[in-house]
């Protein structure tokens, strides 16, 4: 008889870093790799913010840990691993959430507003990962997973993206890249690309039955994104059933992606 071997989902006894924790994909995706049996460090600007998510993830008989960082910044994120070290001991995933975007038209964009969404989308992204990798080799390895955007793949009529979505689109590429020369490190790097989720930052837009009816029309499940939907696909790329995955990124959209 073949002796089949079952990949495991949970993550007991690992330990994770997730930014922009304080609310909204990366609050969730805290709570769900806390349910999964992770202890997490939470990050984010809003110390307050993170400091409830923490709270939350205690309230699960799991350890937290509420760190105030701007990933944009260098010495911030080498103070954000060195105390995500000092308390748990190693790193085994990080989940590069943070970022953020302007609506503006490429007329309107300024130099400001460009260094403010690319420093953090991308910039912020890489040291982040380049930083937590070298401690991820002296651990044996571990996962990455950057949350990219729909937007880094397609646009729609009407809505000014330009930058948020040369950032996104440049995630993806740079999780192929980082993946191919991390691998031999035993790191994975993958990347999932959420559409519309009813978060705080997409309130605005969802609010209005326009514009949610516009949206709706271009998503074959008809719904948009819940907690649920994204810790999923965050949980399996973080865990061992993940194992022979890396460089890809998965489209958590509703089917936006395929039209």
């Amino acid at each position: 008889m073949e002796r089949v071997e079952y990949p495991q989902m949970t993550l007991g006894g690992k330990i994770a870093l997730v930014t922009g924790a304080s609310r909204g994909l990366g609050k969730w995706i805290s709570l769900g790799l806390a349910h999964a049996g992770a202890d997490v460090a939470v990050v984010a600007r809003n110390f307050q913010g993170v400091e409830q998510t923490a709270r939350e993830i205690e309230e699960m008989g799991r350890r937290a840990l509420p760190i105030q960082a701007d990933v944009s910044q260098i010495d911030s994120v080498k103070e954000m691993v060195r105390k995500t070290i000092a308390t748990f001991g190693r790193i085994d995933c990080l989940v590069n959430n943070a970022g953020t975007n302007v609506h503006k038209t490429v007329f309107e964009i300024t130099p400001e507003d460009f260094d403010l969404i690319s420093n953090l989308n991308f910039r912020g992204l890489y040291f982040t990962s380049q930083i937590v990798a070298k401690e991820m080799i002296n651990t044996g390895g571990g996962k990455i997973i950057n949350i990219g955007s729909v937007g880094g793949f397609l646009l729609r009529a009407g809505i000014p993206n330009s930058v948020y979505a040369g950032t996104k689109g440049g995630v993806s590429m740079l999780t192929k890249a980082f993946a191919e020369e991390l691998s031999p490190y035993g790191i994975y790097v993958n990347a999932i690309a959420p559409g519309y989720f009813a978060t705080p930052l997409a309130k605005d837009r969802l609010s209005n039955q326009e514009v949610l009816e516009k949206i709706l029309f271009f998503t074959p499940l008809k719904k948009i994104g819940e907690a649920k939907d994204i810790i999923g696909p965050v949980v399996f790329l973080a865990s061992d059933a993940s194992d022979f995955i890396t460089g890809q990124t998965i489209y958590v959209d509703g089917g936006r992606s395929i039209l």
